[in-house]
């Protein structure tokens, strides 16, 4: 017989009556991430099958006739029974459920999903009648097969999905089974009487669920989490006599997922069985007055979700043997964290003895375990952290570690420090068993960190080396990255950024071989998926524009002469871009080789963005040419910093100039306009710089950009061959440019004044070189393209100048580039 949430939590003849229990009160309604979570899905369900049946509607019919032609074969008989028992099934099992949670007292629950069905039956009525009329042959008709004979959502069945969702049958699986198996007889009756399509009903179960849910999470679901009371009762029933209980604040890491108790029992024998021994092993000290026996964790099943976002995106964005499941359900979450107990007390690791478990009705679970009194390591004082308790609790690690168990989260409040200044291991939710090398170093990396956040890199590297030799913290190496930590730790690192690089320092010295090298952890970085998004709107921009244009006539059109102008101009800018490098390194380098380098960053700058792909491939050829790396770093950022102040400068002189001697582009760049731009973005910067988390990252990055320039440049300057070299190459790379641009514009029959397209190619430049994408891909063409047309050419001549531009410096290189890296490659230049 199945016990119902209520049974369960109603004390057992009257045992919990006098055991009191101090918590504070629980909230009457509360609002779980689960429902907002099923209301979002199922809206992206619902947006899923619209979009199917607005593209795939041969298939749609060819579905609908298969089922017609399968239907028409069935047994009639067979087919009315069905009929009938679902007609009557479909409202009367819902019906007879809210009339069992009405007597259990869970009338708030049944009147929170009739207002879910009222909501679905309106929205269902609505679109049947009105949506049809106003849209036909839109996605509705696909809907419905391209007629009104049959309806877009079935107004039967839809009410009875948001009633469900909304009344909640988790762990009601009888209930469940009876009522989703009178819904699908009640859809395949509309499917067999064509009432309804299958995208019909796509759409309704979707529909349903969102209405359902949305409700629940818009008006707050009656809070299900059982009591203290129903804790106290559930540890009766182990055997267990608690006689004080009371509600301990948080969980061992701060957060909300679990609610802890601490219990105290009868002294004596319970049931036979002896009570927990307050000297042995067991859990540490909560902060509060008094001893505890034990010290319970609640497992709320509401509170299985909290986080799954960032779970799922850590799930995503991580490879698989890198992170944890992202969802367990209740039962799971209870069998793992139990099994993980007793495994690591079996492999020799000192944690909290599990007394007992026990399931509190449906929604929630309890993990008993035996108090020890102690800390947390987050609350020792830093002066009471010393080196035996570090040699502590690296011996805990290497037992888990000998035994294959992953702990997943060991954070300092992972570990606890008894009244007898021993380690143990705690909060064992995450963890797993029989786990592969990298789970290990994973956890190695993780204490490593957590460790050298409190008593400094040195000693946690030091006593880690006793415990667990140099081997296995070599092997930790390429693992210190933020990634690979969680997410308690990352926001603990933010204030000290250069602990991880300490860590390897200390650990390198030890064992100098140690490959540094960070392992890759992330099938994808948000950059990528930043780039993917700029790819994907710049695709947008650019491809109605390429599509208008009539390419045949165009080419024909264009200029032959001027467009092998054009072509020179953009072969010119590699030799430029040579002497700019050369310039800035003391050391000579041949210029054919530092050409053909430059011609393979082009093919760089199509997998990178394009103030990233050059300064890698530069900084690359300067260590291979025998250049000290801090030397090579400081000669590509001495080059890029006069190439910046060059163009800043070179933008405002021809602004100013195309201002002063021109009409036909004032709108573009006109004197005043100038120094308004230039003093409005001099002033928000300013403000930027304001901000203390602003001006550390602009620091940060203009530290590791720029350090070591200065003295570079020093060096330079004291060669007046050099600085001629590098200067000169600066302004024949600009110079390059603008006459490829030039060339591009009057090979389709255009013209501006020079100063005019100097000032477009410096903007739009500038653009590009901010902009996330490949090559600048998406926004030097946008804006080129909006630059020109200001300037007073046609749209479709600025197109065509702007593609024949990017074609000749972008596109066009892409081959001998990649000829150029491979080359380069085989010769141990770059």
């Amino acid at each position: 017989m199945t016990q119902t949430q209520d049974e369960a939590v109603r004390p057992r003849d009257g045992a919990t009556a006098g055991v009191p229990v101090d918590e504070p009160a629980q909230p009457y309604r509360i609002r779980r991430s689960t429902d907002a979570i099923r209301f979002a899905a199922s809206l992206t369900g619902l947006a899923v099958v619209m979009l199917l049946v607005s593209f795939a509607q041969g298939t749609t019919h060819g579905l609908h006739a298969d089922i017609q032609e399968g239907t028409a074969h069935a047994p009639r008989t067979l087919l009315s029974l069905a009929t009938l028992v679902s007609s009557f099934g479909v409202l009367a099992v819902p019906i007879a459920f809210g009339i069992v949670r009405l007597f259990h007292k869970d009338g708030t629950r049944v009147a929170i999903a009739l207002l879910a069905a009222m909501i679905a039956f309106g929205i269902t009525v609505g679109l049947d009648d009105l949506s049809v009329r106003a849209a036909p042959g839109g996605v509705l008709d696909s809907l419905i097969w391209g007629g009104t004979e049959t309806a877009p959502i079935h107004t039967d069945i839809a009410p009875v999905i948001a009633f469900v969702s909304a009344v909640g049958m988790a762990g009601r699986l009888r209930w469940q089974a009876a009522t989703w198996t009178m819904i699908g007889l009640a859809a395949l009756t509309g499917l067999t009487a064509a009432y309804a399509s299958v995208a019909a009903l796509a759409a309704t179960y979707f529909l349903g669920r969102a209405i359902g849910h949305g409700t629940l999470y818009a008006v707050g679901t009656p809070n299900p989490r059982p009591p203290g009371s129903a804790v106290v009762a559930a540890l009766e029933r182990l055997g267990l006599r608690p006689v004080r209980a009371a509600r301990l604040d948080g969980t061992p890491d701060g957060g909300e997922e679990t609610r802890r108790y601490g219990v105290v029992l009868a002294p004596g024998p319970a049931d036979g069985d002896a009570a927990p021994d307050r000297d042995g092993p067991g859990e540490w000290d909560r902060d509060g007055p008094g001893e505890w026996d034990l010290e319970v964790r609640v497992l709320d099943r509401d509170q299985q979700t909290a986080g799954l976002l960032y779970r799922v995106w850590r799930l995503l964005r991580l490879r698989s043997t890198t992170t944890g499941r992202a969802l367990r359900s209740l039962r799971r979450s209870l069998e793992q964290e139990s099994l993980m107990a007793y495994a690591v007390a079996a492999a020799g690791a000192r944690t909290p003895r599990l007394v007992g478990t026990s399931e509190v009705g449906t929604e929630a679970a309890l993990l008993a375990y035996e108090h020890v009194p102690g800390r947390r390591l987050a609350d020792v004082p830093d002066e009471e952290i010393t080196d035996a308790l570090l040699t502590d609790v690296w011996r805990q690690l290497r037992a888990m570690q000998a035994g294959r168990l992953a702990h997943r989260r060991l954070q300092d409040g992972a570990v606890a420090v008894g009244a007898d200044g021993r380690a143990y291991i705690t909060d064992l939710r995450a963890g797993e068993t029989a786990v592969g090398d990298l789970a290990l170093r994973l956890d190695l990396a993780q204490l490593l960190t957590t460790l050298a956040l409190r008593a400094g890199p040195e000693r946690a590297v030091r006593t880690a080396a006793a415990v667990l030799g140099e081997e296995a913290l070599a092997a930790a190496v390429p693992l210190l990255q933020p990634v690979a930590l969680s997410r308690a730790t990352r926001t603990a690192l933010r204030r000290d950024r250069e602990l991880l690089t300490r860590i390897r320092e200390q650990i390198v010295r030890l064992k100098p071989e140690t490959e540094v090298a960070p392992l890759r952890l992330e099938r994808f970085r948000p950059r990528t998926i930043f780039s993917i998004v700029a790819l994907s709107i710049a695709a947008y921009i650019v491809i109605p524009q390429v599509a208008s244009l009539d390419v045949p006539t165009m080419a024909a059109a264009a200029s032959w002469h001027w467009a092998a102008a054009a072509l020179g101009g953009a072969a010119l800018t590699y030799l430029a871009a040579a002497f700019m490098l050369m310039g800035f390194v003391p050391e000579r380098l041949p210029l054919g080789r530092t050409v053909l380098v430059q011609l393979a960053a082009s093919f760089v700058k199509l997998v990178a963005p394009a103030a990233v792909g050059g300064v890698a491939v530069n900084t690359r050829y300067l260590q291979r040419s025998g250049v000290r790396p801090g030397l090579a770093v400081a000669s590509v950022g001495a080059s890029q910093l006069v190439g910046l102040v060059t163009h800043i400068l070179l933008l405002i002189m021809f602004g100013f100039l195309t201002g002063s001697t021109t009409k036909a582009t004032q709108d573009l760049a006109p004197s005043r306009t100038i120094v308004i731009v230039v003093l409005s973005l001099g002033l928000l910067a300013g403000l930027a710089l304001t901000v203390p988390r602003v001006r550390r990252v602009v620091a940060s990055r203009l530290k590791s950009m720029f350090s070591g320039v200065v003295p570079r440049l020093v060096d330079v300057l004291q060669t007046p061959k050099k600085l001629f070299t590098g200067m000169g190459g600066t302004l024949l790379l600009t110079v390059g440019f603008v006459l490829c641009l030039d060339a591009s514009i009057r090979a389709f029959g255009g013209s501006l004044p020079l100063t005019t397209v100097v000032v477009v190619f410096l903007t739009a430049n500038a653009v590009g070189s901010a902009a996330p994408t490949p090559g600048g891909l998406g926004a030097v063409e946008g804006a080129l393209t909006l630059a020109l047309t200001i300037s007073g050419l046609t749209a479709e001549t600025a197109t065509s100048a702007v593609l024949l531009y990017r074609l000749l410096t972008l596109w066009l290189p892409v081959l001998p580039g990649w000829g150029a890296f491979a080359y380069l490659q085989r010769r141990e230049a770059l």
